[in-house]
């Protein structure tokens, strides 16, 4: 039986993503790029800014199916700076539509997804891995908790979203966990002086809770029902 996961709340502003376009590889390549500002501690397994760090903006850049280069971070880096953004920050790329972009929000968090379904599967699977860059991802999630989480918390904050991600897949019918190359971002506030943190992200807690319909909503909205 399909779980009833309450529709999301209204948008308060907090992910304001700004779409881009560009020519590159003979065609036009959309992006979209979040301008955070300072005060953002982030978690993510982006090729550029993955780890958890204070960082100040998100890009997500499409790029050309049977994308090459083999400077991929200092691709992105070029994309953002060309875009006006300063300082660190976190970049991911797909090979798909990132225009058709996902949008949820929970109780004060916030969430985008871009999706391209084409190869998909289990995350379980026989076949051997890869030791080098793999093509770019095509479900790619940025999610913004406006409340200071611990390294724990935001490690946690990664496997709600793609709890909640494969859950959203799931039940559009979709026989499979994923692509081979998703990618996550969890952005945080940074902790006020004197303030604690909180410890906990998993579905059940208080911002898990809200993370995970933030990133189910954002996912049925960007991946096309199963036919």
């Amino acid at each position: 039986m399909t779980a009833v996961i309450p529709p999301p709340d209204a948008d308060t502003g907090l992910l304001d993503v700004r779409p881009l376009t560009r020519t590159e590889d003979g065609g036009p390549l959309h992006a979209l790029l979040w301008h955070a500002g300072p005060g953002w501690r982030m978690v993510s397994s982006a090729v550029l800014g993955g780890g958890i760090a204070e960082r100040s903006w998100v890009l997500n850049a499409q790029v050309a199916h049977g994308y090459r280069r083999t400077d991929p971070a200092a691709h992105l880096a070029g994309i953002a700076r060309a875009a006006g953004a300063g300082g660190a920050g976190v970049g991911l790329m797909t090979a798909a539509d990132v225009s058709a972009f996902g949008r949820a929000h929970d109780g004060g968090v916030e969430a985008v997804a871009t999706a391209g379904i084409a190869v998909r599967g289990w995350a379980a699977s026989p076949e051997e891995g890869t030791a080098g860059f793999a093509e770019p991802g095509t479900i790619n999630i940025i999610a913004a908790v406006p409340a200071a989480l611990t390294d724990a918390a935001l490690v946690n904050a990664v496997a709600t979203v793609t709890e909640a991600k494969v859950q959203a897949l799931l039940d559009a019918g979709h026989d499979c966990s994923g692509t081979p190359t998703d990618a996550v971002c969890v952005a945080a506030r940074v902790p006020r002086p004197g303030a604690a943190a909180h410890a906990f992200a998993g579905p059940r807690s208080l911002w898990g809770a809200r993370l995970a319909r933030a990133a189910y909503h954002a996912v049925r909205s960007a991946v096309p029902a199963a036919v």
